[in-house]
């Protein structure tokens, strides 16, 4: 299953792509499941056979109790390569992830490859992690006293995550010192919007967008009225990495920026079409976006209806490729099961499928930076960023 890893949310190079509906439905459980197995498709007869024999004569103990899952998991795996089968405990962790609540420390963080730590890109405000003083640029060497390069970048990350109300002791790199800091882990509402005004052009403002959740739009909205109040008058929208999200946030935001007309066109297994439209209402200022090759699904969408609509030149690398929405369905035991229920494609141009966005300005990082972390180049550096805003000051 693609899951998102984060301390609230975490700034990897892993490619998650998602864009989700949620539908809180439970599937009723009726008399077809206990039909005889001649009556089943051939998969299930293979498996009532292989049950049978082992409940007849397996010579160890018989723990069925997984079972169910497994056989969840492979169905799922080998059908659809976005869906997924969840636990209970799996689907209310992602239900609070894309609802913008997490349990951590908050703060966004990347792989620090030269320390084999964890490197901490933003703090987030009024977080746990802001409270003991952690900043961007901080290396967490260790984690309860347990090396961050012995126990592995994810396994870290995971013990860095917990309850609230607990308490995780981090071991801190900071320029030429090193430090052990406790940390209370706590509740934080997820920043997936990150804002500033350009160091070239105070005329600019430059905005990246993480993902796509329930705090999104409104993260969204705050950043640009903040950087009009500022005197910006043109944006840099940058989704490179962005994995998707939620259908109901990019929509929101697409129709925030867009004029009236179609958002996206969404087709069933059935062919039966659905166009979702945004009002008269737009944002009236010059744009650019950068993506690259991670950014996907609701990433795609975004960048897509606003290249349809020509509101904005796009820069970068072609795109994931992902035009696939996915629907969640709760299950009568707390599981759940995510499924692709329909093509969704943009206001005018073809679905993405397979084949991702060209940008109007194809541009690759130069060789001397492309090994970087995108997260930790300047302007001057960032290759991408550089041109999105030459564009912009050329007009």
């Amino acid at each position: 299953m693609n899951k998102k890893y984060s301390l609230w949310v975490t700034v990897t190079v892993a490619v998650l792509t998602a864009i989700i509906t949620f539908q809180i439905t439970f599937i009723a459980v009726d008399g077809k499941y206990d039909r005889a197995a001649k009556n089943e498709p051939e998969a299930v007869r293979k498996l009532y056979e292989i049950m049978s024999i082992y409940r007849d004569g397996y010579i160890g103990e018989l723990d069925e109790s997984g079972v169910a899952e497994a056989v969840a998991d492979a169905y799922v795996a080998s059908v659809d390569k976005y869906g997924s089968y969840m636990t209970a405990d799996e689907y209310a962790a992602m239900r609070m992830d894309y609802g913008a609540q997490l349990v951590g420390i908050g703060v966004h963080v990347i792989y620090a490859a030269d320390t084999g730590g964890i490197e901490i890109m933003n703090v987030m405000p009024e977080s746990p992690a802001e409270k003991a003083e952690l900043v961007p640029g901080d290396v967490i060497t260790a984690v309860d006293g347990e090396a961050v390069a012995d126990l592995g970048y994810y396994p870290a990350i995971d013990r860095i995550k917990g309850t609230v109300g607990t308490t995780v002791k981090l071991t801190v790199a900071r320029g030429g010192s090193v430090f052990d800091v406790t940390v209370m882990r706590d509740m934080v509402t997820e920043q997936t919007v990150l804002h500033h005004v350009t160091s070239t052009d105070a005329s600019i403002g430059y905005v990246r967008i993480l993902s796509f959740d329930s705090g999104t739009p409104d993260q969204f909205i705050s950043a640009v009225e903040e950087l009009r109040a500022l005197g910006c008058s043109s944006l840099v929208i940058d989704v490179r990495g962005n994995p998707g999200g939620l259908l109901d946030s990019v929509v929101k935001i697409l129709d925030y920026i867009l004029p009236e007309g179609p958002i996206v066109r969404l087709v069933d297994n059935k062919g039966q079409t659905q166009t979702i439209s945004s009002d008269a209402d737009c944002l009236d200022m010059k744009m650019a976006i950068v993506c690259n090759g991670s950014t996907a699904s609701a990433g795609e969408l975004f960048t897509s209806a606003i290249k349809d609509y020509e509101r904005a030149v796009v820069v970068g690398t072609v795109t994931y490729g992902k035009g696939t929405v996915q629907s969640i369905l709760a299950l009568p035991d707390g599981d759940a099961l995510s499924y692709s229920y329909k093509l969704y494609s943009p206001p005018y141009s073809d679905n993405y499928e397979g084949v991702g966005i060209t940008p109007d300005i194809v541009i690759e990082q130069e060789p001397d930076v492309a090994g970087i972390n995108i997260y930790k180049l300047s302007e001057t550096e960032d290759t991408q960023l550089r041109r999105a805003i030459e564009e912009l000051r050329r007009g």
